[in-house]
């Protein structure tokens, strides 16, 4: 997989218990996914950043930020 056309990780995104959204393993932007992105979406994720949140760490030790749809072409 070439890390410059699929990014790290492509996946589905999912909403947990606690309300935080996620795409496999990575923890997504709340605000972010919130605002631009709706729970189905297919998403390629660009990069991955440790989780600042200690609320969150245990479950989802990675974060994405920047990430986009699957589908896009661009």
């Amino acid at each position: 997989m070439s890390k410059d056309k699929k990014g790290v990780y492509t996946g589905k995104i999912e909403k947990d218990a606690d309300g935080n959204y996620f795409c496999g393993k990575y923890l997504l932007d709340y605000q972010y996914t919130e605002k631009n992105f709706k729970i189905g979406d297919e998403v390629n994720l660009k990069t991955v950043i440790e989780n600042p949140s200690d609320k969150s760490y245990d479950k989802y030790p990675k974060k994405s930020r920047n990430f986009f749809l699957a589908n896009d072409k661009k």
